[in-house]
Protein backbone atom coordinates (compact mmCIF):
# COMPACT_ATOMS: atom_id res chain seq x y z
CA UNK A 1 0.00 0.00 0.00
CA UNK A 2 1.02 3.61 -0.44
CA UNK A 3 2.42 6.15 1.79
CA UNK A 4 -0.30 8.59 2.69
CA UNK A 5 2.53 10.81 1.82
CA UNK A 6 3.13 9.94 -0.95
CA UNK A 7 3.43 13.11 -3.05
CA UNK A 8 1.22 14.13 -6.38
CA UNK A 9 3.39 13.48 -8.96
CA UNK A 10 4.86 10.15 -7.00
CA UNK A 11 0.89 9.12 -8.11
CA UNK A 12 1.32 10.75 -11.22
CA UNK A 13 4.22 8.65 -12.33
CA UNK A 14 2.56 5.47 -10.31
CA UNK A 15 -0.55 5.97 -12.85
CA UNK A 16 1.24 6.43 -15.71
CA UNK A 17 3.15 3.07 -15.22
CA UNK A 18 0.23 1.39 -14.12
CA UNK A 19 -1.25 2.76 -17.20
CA UNK A 20 2.07 1.62 -19.88
CA UNK A 21 2.12 -1.21 -18.26
CA UNK A 22 -1.38 -2.27 -19.29
CA UNK A 23 -1.00 -1.06 -22.62
CA UNK A 24 1.81 -3.30 -23.06
CA UNK A 25 0.41 -6.42 -21.73
CA UNK A 26 -2.53 -5.94 -24.50
CA UNK A 27 -2.41 -9.11 -27.15
CA UNK A 28 -5.88 -8.82 -28.82
CA UNK A 29 -8.05 -7.48 -25.92
CA UNK A 30 -7.55 -4.16 -24.08
CA UNK A 31 -8.79 -1.05 -22.79
CA UNK A 32 -6.94 0.67 -25.76
CA UNK A 33 -7.67 0.47 -29.00
CA UNK A 34 -4.00 0.59 -31.18
CA UNK A 35 -4.96 2.22 -34.97
CA UNK A 36 -4.10 -0.69 -36.42
CA UNK A 37 -6.23 -3.38 -36.83
CA UNK A 38 -5.62 -7.10 -35.40
CA UNK A 39 -6.53 -9.90 -35.50
CA UNK A 40 -5.75 -13.24 -32.94
CA UNK A 41 -4.79 -16.40 -33.80
CA UNK A 42 -4.27 -19.51 -32.50
CA UNK A 43 -2.60 -22.30 -34.28
CA UNK A 44 -0.89 -25.67 -33.67
CA UNK A 45 0.23 -25.74 -37.44
CA UNK A 46 4.23 -25.62 -37.79
CA UNK A 47 5.50 -22.02 -37.13
CA UNK A 48 7.75 -22.46 -40.26
CA UNK A 49 4.40 -23.07 -42.53
CA UNK A 50 2.05 -20.41 -41.23
CA UNK A 51 4.57 -17.33 -41.08
CA UNK A 52 4.61 -16.86 -44.77
CA UNK A 53 0.84 -17.28 -44.79
CA UNK A 54 0.63 -14.95 -41.53
CA UNK A 55 2.75 -12.24 -43.32
CA UNK A 56 0.68 -12.43 -46.81
CA UNK A 57 -2.52 -11.89 -44.68
CA UNK A 58 -1.10 -9.06 -43.48
CA UNK A 59 0.54 -7.82 -46.73
CA UNK A 60 -2.70 -7.75 -48.34
CA UNK A 61 -5.29 -6.75 -45.74
CA UNK A 62 -2.71 -4.35 -43.52
CA UNK A 63 -4.28 -6.37 -40.46
CA UNK A 64 -2.13 -7.27 -37.96
CA UNK A 65 -1.56 -10.96 -36.93
CA UNK A 66 -0.96 -11.82 -33.32
CA UNK A 67 -0.15 -15.66 -33.57
CA UNK A 68 0.57 -18.35 -31.40
CA UNK A 69 1.49 -21.04 -31.54
CA UNK A 70 1.74 -24.39 -29.46
CA UNK A 71 5.08 -27.00 -29.04
CA UNK A 72 5.86 -30.07 -31.09
CA UNK A 73 5.35 -32.08 -27.85
CA UNK A 74 1.53 -30.97 -26.89
CA UNK A 75 0.49 -30.73 -30.39
CA UNK A 76 -2.80 -29.06 -30.44
CA UNK A 77 -4.08 -30.53 -27.17
CA UNK A 78 -2.62 -27.53 -25.74
CA UNK A 79 -4.16 -24.81 -27.67
CA UNK A 80 -7.30 -26.91 -27.14
CA UNK A 81 -7.57 -27.00 -23.83
CA UNK A 82 -6.49 -22.85 -23.53
CA UNK A 83 -9.29 -22.01 -25.59
CA UNK A 84 -11.67 -24.29 -23.18
CA UNK A 85 -9.81 -22.22 -20.21
CA UNK A 86 -10.56 -18.81 -21.68
CA UNK A 87 -14.39 -19.68 -22.77
CA UNK A 88 -15.97 -16.82 -20.43
CA UNK A 89 -13.32 -14.26 -22.01
CA UNK A 90 -11.89 -15.55 -24.97
CA UNK A 91 -8.68 -13.65 -26.21
CA UNK A 92 -8.19 -16.06 -29.62
CA UNK A 93 -10.43 -15.11 -32.77
CA UNK A 94 -9.14 -18.02 -34.69
CA UNK A 95 -8.35 -21.22 -34.48
CA UNK A 96 -6.32 -23.15 -37.00
CA UNK A 97 -5.73 -26.42 -36.19
CA UNK A 98 -3.58 -29.27 -38.47
CA UNK A 99 -6.46 -32.15 -37.47
CA UNK A 100 -9.95 -32.27 -37.35
CA UNK A 101 -11.07 -34.07 -34.43
CA UNK A 102 -10.84 -32.05 -31.52
CA UNK A 103 -12.43 -29.59 -33.92
CA UNK A 104 -14.90 -30.89 -33.99
CA UNK A 105 -15.34 -31.21 -29.66
CA UNK A 106 -14.83 -27.60 -30.10
CA UNK A 107 -17.69 -27.22 -32.07
CA UNK A 108 -20.27 -29.78 -29.89
CA UNK A 109 -19.02 -27.63 -26.69
CA UNK A 110 -20.13 -24.17 -28.09
CA UNK A 111 -16.91 -22.44 -28.73
CA UNK A 112 -17.06 -22.26 -32.11
CA UNK A 113 -18.96 -19.58 -34.28
CA UNK A 114 -20.50 -20.57 -37.59
CA UNK A 115 -19.15 -19.42 -40.98
CA UNK A 116 -20.61 -19.15 -44.30
CA UNK A 117 -19.44 -17.19 -47.44
CA UNK A 118 -19.78 -17.79 -51.02
CA UNK A 119 -16.79 -19.94 -50.95
CA UNK A 120 -17.77 -21.96 -48.60
CA UNK A 121 -21.28 -22.54 -49.50
CA UNK A 122 -20.32 -25.51 -51.86
CA UNK A 123 -17.47 -26.60 -49.63
CA UNK A 124 -17.16 -30.36 -49.80
CA UNK A 125 -19.53 -31.93 -46.94
CA UNK A 126 -16.96 -34.55 -46.09
CA UNK A 127 -14.48 -31.36 -44.80
CA UNK A 128 -17.15 -28.79 -43.34
CA UNK A 129 -19.24 -28.88 -40.23
CA UNK A 130 -23.11 -28.82 -41.05
CA UNK A 131 -23.37 -25.75 -39.24
CA UNK A 132 -20.18 -23.97 -40.47
CA UNK A 133 -18.13 -23.92 -37.42
CA UNK A 134 -15.32 -25.78 -38.89
CA UNK A 135 -13.90 -26.29 -42.37
CA UNK A 136 -11.17 -28.43 -43.61
CA UNK A 137 -8.83 -28.25 -46.25
CA UNK A 138 -5.00 -28.97 -47.12
CA UNK A 139 -4.91 -32.77 -46.13
CA UNK A 140 -2.06 -34.86 -44.79
CA UNK A 141 -2.29 -38.95 -44.46
CA UNK A 142 -1.07 -41.79 -42.44
CA UNK A 143 2.09 -43.21 -43.50
CA UNK A 144 4.49 -46.03 -42.79
CA UNK A 145 7.98 -44.09 -42.56
CA UNK A 146 10.75 -46.78 -43.29
CA UNK A 147 14.70 -46.47 -43.43
CA UNK A 148 15.68 -46.81 -47.07
CA UNK A 149 19.15 -48.25 -45.90
CA UNK A 150 17.31 -51.01 -43.73
CA UNK A 151 14.21 -51.86 -45.27
CA UNK A 152 13.57 -52.61 -48.93
CA UNK A 153 10.62 -50.99 -50.99
CA UNK A 154 9.66 -54.76 -51.17
CA UNK A 155 9.50 -55.67 -47.61
CA UNK A 156 8.57 -52.44 -46.28
CA UNK A 157 4.57 -52.78 -44.67
CA UNK A 158 1.79 -51.31 -46.05
CA UNK A 159 -0.69 -52.09 -43.65
CA UNK A 160 -1.24 -51.69 -39.95
CA UNK A 161 -1.53 -55.27 -39.59
CA UNK A 162 1.79 -55.78 -41.14
CA UNK A 163 3.27 -54.55 -38.29
CA UNK A 164 2.20 -56.93 -35.97
CA UNK A 165 4.47 -59.77 -37.72
CA UNK A 166 7.22 -60.80 -35.50
CA UNK A 167 9.94 -59.58 -37.57
CA UNK A 168 9.54 -56.15 -36.97
CA UNK A 169 9.96 -56.62 -33.29
CA UNK A 170 12.02 -53.90 -31.51
CA UNK A 171 11.77 -52.37 -35.21
CA UNK A 172 9.07 -49.96 -34.95
CA UNK A 173 8.11 -46.29 -33.53
CA UNK A 174 5.25 -44.29 -32.96
CA UNK A 175 4.34 -41.03 -31.40
CA UNK A 176 2.38 -40.47 -28.16
CA UNK A 177 -1.34 -41.09 -28.68
CA UNK A 178 -2.40 -38.61 -26.60
CA UNK A 179 -1.15 -35.73 -28.61
CA UNK A 180 -1.52 -34.47 -32.33
CA UNK A 181 -2.80 -36.75 -34.98
CA UNK A 182 -1.13 -39.89 -33.62
CA UNK A 183 -4.43 -39.41 -31.18
CA UNK A 184 -7.10 -39.22 -34.07
CA UNK A 185 -5.23 -42.18 -36.17
CA UNK A 186 -5.74 -44.48 -32.91
CA UNK A 187 -8.79 -43.27 -32.38
CA UNK A 188 -10.05 -44.00 -36.17
CA UNK A 189 -9.09 -47.90 -35.18
CA UNK A 190 -11.37 -48.19 -32.84
CA UNK A 191 -14.19 -46.72 -35.48
CA UNK A 192 -12.80 -48.64 -38.03
CA UNK A 193 -12.14 -52.18 -36.52
CA UNK A 194 -14.30 -52.15 -33.56
CA UNK A 195 -12.70 -51.83 -30.13
CA UNK A 196 -11.75 -55.98 -29.66
CA UNK A 197 -9.83 -55.47 -33.11
CA UNK A 198 -8.22 -52.17 -31.78
CA UNK A 199 -7.45 -53.59 -28.79
CA UNK A 200 -5.75 -56.66 -30.04
CA UNK A 201 -4.01 -54.33 -32.58
CA UNK A 202 -2.38 -52.01 -29.47
CA UNK A 203 -1.43 -55.35 -27.88
CA UNK A 204 0.26 -56.94 -30.97
CA UNK A 205 1.83 -53.58 -31.27
CA UNK A 206 2.73 -53.97 -27.06
CA UNK A 207 4.18 -57.77 -27.86
CA UNK A 208 6.61 -56.20 -30.60
CA UNK A 209 8.13 -53.61 -28.59
CA UNK A 210 6.88 -50.71 -30.08
CA UNK A 211 8.96 -47.84 -29.13
CA UNK A 212 6.24 -44.70 -27.76
CA UNK A 213 8.75 -41.08 -28.45
CA UNK A 214 6.97 -37.84 -27.87
CA UNK A 215 6.42 -36.61 -31.33
CA UNK A 216 6.04 -37.91 -34.70
CA UNK A 217 9.18 -35.89 -36.19
CA UNK A 218 11.19 -38.20 -32.93
CA UNK A 219 9.47 -41.20 -34.43
CA UNK A 220 10.92 -40.12 -38.10
CA UNK A 221 14.61 -39.30 -36.50
CA UNK A 222 14.42 -42.58 -34.81
CA UNK A 223 14.14 -44.23 -38.16
CA UNK A 224 16.39 -42.26 -39.96
CA UNK A 225 18.97 -42.84 -37.30
CA UNK A 226 18.56 -46.07 -37.15
CA UNK A 227 17.00 -46.31 -33.40
CA UNK A 228 13.91 -48.32 -35.24
CA UNK A 229 13.41 -49.34 -38.86
CA UNK A 230 9.85 -48.36 -39.35
CA UNK A 231 7.42 -45.43 -37.70
CA UNK A 232 3.63 -44.18 -37.73
CA UNK A 233 3.95 -41.10 -39.00
CA UNK A 234 2.35 -38.19 -41.39
CA UNK A 235 3.27 -36.85 -44.73
CA UNK A 236 4.84 -34.04 -44.01
CA UNK A 237 6.80 -35.45 -41.97
CA UNK A 238 8.62 -37.87 -44.38
CA UNK A 239 8.87 -34.67 -46.70
CA UNK A 240 11.12 -32.78 -44.15
CA UNK A 241 13.32 -35.91 -43.80
CA UNK A 242 13.68 -36.71 -47.16
CA UNK A 243 14.61 -32.35 -47.40
CA UNK A 244 16.90 -33.04 -44.82
CA UNK A 245 18.65 -35.89 -46.63
CA UNK A 246 17.66 -38.55 -44.44
CA UNK A 247 17.11 -42.09 -45.31
CA UNK A 248 13.51 -42.33 -45.37
CA UNK A 249 10.58 -42.99 -47.42
CA UNK A 250 6.83 -43.70 -46.90
CA UNK A 251 3.76 -46.53 -47.93
CA UNK A 252 0.62 -44.95 -47.00
CA UNK A 253 -0.85 -46.24 -43.43
CA UNK A 254 -3.58 -48.67 -44.98
CA UNK A 255 -6.23 -50.10 -42.62
CA UNK A 256 -6.72 -53.31 -43.72
CA UNK A 257 -7.47 -52.64 -47.56
CA UNK A 258 -9.40 -49.85 -47.06
CA UNK A 259 -7.11 -47.05 -47.52
CA UNK A 260 -5.42 -44.18 -45.35
CA UNK A 261 -6.37 -42.00 -42.66
CA UNK A 262 -6.44 -38.39 -44.32
CA UNK A 263 -6.34 -35.45 -41.79
CA UNK A 264 -7.33 -32.28 -42.94
CA UNK A 265 -6.27 -28.70 -41.09
CA UNK A 266 -9.19 -26.51 -39.86
CA UNK A 267 -10.21 -22.94 -39.34
CA UNK A 268 -13.24 -22.16 -36.97
CA UNK A 269 -14.11 -18.58 -35.93
CA UNK A 270 -13.35 -18.45 -31.75
CA UNK A 271 -17.08 -17.57 -30.33
CA UNK A 272 -17.02 -14.39 -28.47
CA UNK A 273 -13.59 -13.11 -30.15
CA UNK A 274 -13.06 -9.72 -29.43
CA UNK A 275 -11.98 -8.94 -33.38
CA UNK A 276 -14.73 -10.43 -35.35
CA UNK A 277 -14.61 -8.45 -38.59
CA UNK A 278 -11.05 -8.88 -38.70
CA UNK A 279 -11.31 -12.57 -37.57
CA UNK A 280 -13.56 -13.13 -40.72
CA UNK A 281 -11.57 -12.01 -43.35
CA UNK A 282 -8.56 -14.15 -41.87
CA UNK A 283 -10.55 -17.28 -42.30
CA UNK A 284 -12.12 -15.75 -45.55
CA UNK A 285 -8.12 -16.15 -46.78
CA UNK A 286 -7.15 -19.29 -45.12
CA UNK A 287 -9.86 -21.03 -47.06
CA UNK A 288 -8.61 -19.35 -50.02
CA UNK A 289 -7.77 -21.48 -53.39
CA UNK A 290 -4.12 -19.04 -52.89
CA UNK A 291 -3.41 -20.69 -49.66
CA UNK A 292 -4.10 -24.03 -50.73
CA UNK A 293 -1.64 -23.47 -53.55
CA UNK A 294 0.71 -21.99 -51.20
CA UNK A 295 0.43 -25.37 -48.94
CA UNK A 296 0.66 -27.51 -51.92
CA UNK A 297 3.96 -26.00 -53.03
CA UNK A 298 5.16 -25.67 -49.27
CA UNK A 299 7.68 -27.95 -47.61
CA UNK A 300 4.80 -29.74 -45.92
CA UNK A 301 3.04 -30.81 -49.66
CA UNK A 302 -0.52 -31.13 -48.20
CA UNK A 303 -3.07 -32.27 -50.71
CA UNK A 304 -5.75 -29.84 -51.58
CA UNK A 305 -9.38 -30.35 -51.18
CA UNK A 306 -9.97 -28.54 -54.10
CA UNK A 307 -10.04 -30.96 -57.01
CA UNK A 308 -9.37 -29.00 -59.42
CA UNK A 309 -6.01 -27.66 -57.76
CA UNK A 310 -5.46 -31.67 -56.65
CA UNK A 311 -5.40 -32.10 -60.32
CA UNK A 312 -2.64 -29.96 -60.94
CA UNK A 313 -0.60 -32.04 -57.71
CA UNK A 314 -1.13 -35.46 -58.47
CA UNK A 315 2.55 -35.99 -57.29
CA UNK A 316 0.87 -35.40 -53.76
CA UNK A 317 -2.54 -37.21 -53.96
CA UNK A 318 -3.85 -39.47 -51.17
CA UNK A 319 -4.28 -43.10 -53.81
CA UNK A 320 -6.78 -44.29 -51.28
CA UNK A 321 -8.19 -42.13 -47.97
CA UNK A 322 -10.18 -44.17 -45.57
CA UNK A 323 -13.52 -43.68 -45.78
CA UNK A 324 -13.92 -43.36 -41.87
CA UNK A 325 -16.60 -40.87 -40.27
CA UNK A 326 -14.50 -37.58 -38.56
CA UNK A 327 -17.59 -36.96 -35.88
CA UNK A 328 -16.83 -40.82 -34.61
CA UNK A 329 -13.67 -40.93 -34.30
CA UNK A 330 -13.90 -37.71 -32.47
CA UNK A 331 -16.61 -39.40 -30.44
CA UNK A 332 -13.89 -42.31 -29.69
CA UNK A 333 -11.39 -40.40 -28.96
CA UNK A 334 -11.84 -39.56 -24.86
CA UNK A 335 -12.07 -43.47 -24.57
CA UNK A 336 -9.71 -44.80 -27.47
CA UNK A 337 -6.74 -42.49 -26.01
CA UNK A 338 -7.05 -43.71 -22.28
CA UNK A 339 -6.66 -47.71 -23.81
CA UNK A 340 -4.32 -46.86 -26.07
CA UNK A 341 -2.11 -45.30 -23.33
CA UNK A 342 -2.88 -48.20 -20.87
CA UNK A 343 -1.74 -50.61 -23.68
CA UNK A 344 1.51 -49.48 -24.67
CA UNK A 345 2.72 -47.90 -21.75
Amino acid sequence: MLSSRTSAAEWGLTGMALLFLCWAGVCCRGGSKPAQQKVCLYTSVDQTLAEPIIAEFEKQTGIKVVARFDAEADKTVGLVQRLRSERARPYADVFWSNEVFYMIQLAREGLLEGYVSEETKDWRKRFADPQGRWHGFCLRARVIAYNTRRVTPEEAPKRLEDLLQEKWKDRIAMAKPQFGTTGGCVSSWFVHYGQQRAEQILSGLKANRIQVLPSNSQAVRAVADGRADVCLTDTDDVYAAQRNGWPVARNFLSLGEAGALAIPNTVALVKGGPNPTEARRLVAFLLSEQVEEMRVRSESHNTPVRASLAQRFPQYAIPKPLDVDYEKVADALSSAIPKAREILR
